[in-house]
């Protein structure tokens, strides 16, 4: 599993809204890592930030 699926899989579990430095520790992976699947993930839309810093799969 490649880190993007990580982070979707960890947001997705989550029922409410994670840092990139939470959802790097409950992957397992590094923090910048997650930062790069973040930004990918916002530019297609799949993950939304409802508040700054936090992170959540978009509904």
């Amino acid at each position: 599993m490649d880190n993007i699926e990580l982070v979707v899989k960890v947001l997705s579990e989550s029922k409410e809204p994670l840092k990139s430095a939470e959802i790097a520790e409950k992957a397992g992976i590094d923090k910048k890592e997650v930062d790069k699947a973040i930004k990918k993930l916002k530019k297609e839309e799949k993950i939304e930030s409802p508040k700054r810093c936090y992170y959540t799969i978009k509904k």
